[in-house]
């Protein structure tokens, strides 16, 4: 029973963390709750956030709306149900990359509510990228099922292997990310993709992903020293852009 009402409590504290959704009905000890413990949970948020995203795109190209509108309202639905979380970190981190002139003025920079034309430039894109790579993939709902997962993986893999950029926010209360949680992390996107996917063409998308990670990751470091959930947010939209861009290439003419 205490292993049922921890695994309870790491999926509430996942979906109280990546969406809007109420979660507090899964785990009613909310001391028991642990972000770190979490990370299992991530990937099979961002499956099931990707799955709406692509049943609606499906649904409603299904009834003769254009690829491109439907994939518009699956990606708004998508924002709907985050609250825009990851969309504010990539528009924060660009504003913060992009403008400031040190470390200390970049992270000052980040936490800034309002929205610069960096980071205004990133979000735009970011959605163009996703919209557009969503509506061209032959099978959408696997597209972004799967770009949802990964993206939230590699927030994973980047909290547990960078330091925090500062002492407090949400990457500071990451560090000591428990072994088995992050293997089942990395373990659960890789078993969807090679569920639904060609070998090849799984491992071709887990290599991706890994390697926007990283690349982010390492632009992070140069940045600021270190990570933010900001940088975190911008993790997965990236992933995400590189995953459905990927998985759209088969519909592109011979």
């Amino acid at each position: 029973m205490i292993w049922l009402a921890r695994r309870r409590a790491d999926l509430a504290a996942g979906i109280g963390l990546l969406t809007r959704l109420p979660a507090g009905w899964l785990s009613t000890d909310a001391a028991g709750m642990d972000l770190g413990r979490s990370v299992w949970t991530w990937p099979l948020v961002g499956l099931a956030l990707g799955a709406m995203g692509g049943l609606v795109l499906g649904g409603l190209a299904s009834v003769g709306l254009d690829r491109h509108l439907a994939a518009a309202w699956a990606v708004a639905l998508q924002i709907l149900l985050t609250g825009g979380l990851h969309e504010d970190g990539l528009a924060d981190t660009a504003d913060g990359f992009g403008g400031g002139r040190d470390r200390e003025r970049k992270l000052a920079i980040m936490r800034d509510s309002r929205i610069g034309s960096y980071g205004a430039l990133a979000l735009g894109m970011g959605l163009l990228i996703r919209v557009t790579a969503a509506a061209a993939a032959p099978h959408p709902a696997i597209a972004m099922t799967l770009a949802g997962g990964l993206g939230r993986a590699a927030m994973a893999g980047l909290s547990a292997t960078m330091k925090p950029a500062r002492q407090d926010g949400l990457a500071a209360t990451l560090p000591g990310i428990p072994r088995p949680a992050l293997a089942a992390c990395l373990l659960i996107p890789l078993a969807a993709a090679l569920l639904v996917l060609p070998v090849g063409r799984a491992l071709q998308s887990c290599g991706a992903a890994a390697l926007a990670a990283i690349l982010l990751g390492r632009l992070a470091r140069q940045q600021i020293g270190g990570l933010t959930g900001d940088v975190l947010g911008a993790t997965a939209i990236g992933v995400e852009c590189c995953i459905l861009t990927l998985l759209s290439i088969a519909a592109a003419p011979a």
